[in-house]
């Protein structure tokens, strides 16, 4: 995990401890690691899937931006075009 947050720090020239979850994958894109700040340390998820893979969006800058609900898809395995943006509704009164 140290030479992945090293990677965020030197390539991407981002901070990997303000808490946003860095998401790298594999070549044939089976499998995935994630790196998180939690305040507390630096934390590593690592995913294999099985079956074809995972369904990965464009990259824009070296960079793939995802709405939580996307990301939960892609995590499951999901292809996550299919998934609708929740809509965000606002209250009418406090």
């Amino acid at each position: 995990m140290d030479g992945l947050a090293g990677h965020v720090m030197t390539e991407l020239e981002l901070d990997p401890f303000t808490g946003a979850v860095f998401i790298f994958r594999s070549k044939r894109a089976d499998k995935l690691k994630m790196i998180l700040w939690d305040g507390t340390g630096m934390v590593l998820i690592h995913k294999r899937i099985e079956g074809r893979g995972f369904v990965w969006p464009g990259v824009r800058n070296g960079t793939v931006q995802l709405s939580r609900t996307q990301f939960e898809a892609l995590f499951e395995g999901l292809d996550w075009r299919r998934i609708a943006a929740a809509r965000q509704h606002r209250p009418v009164a406090v």
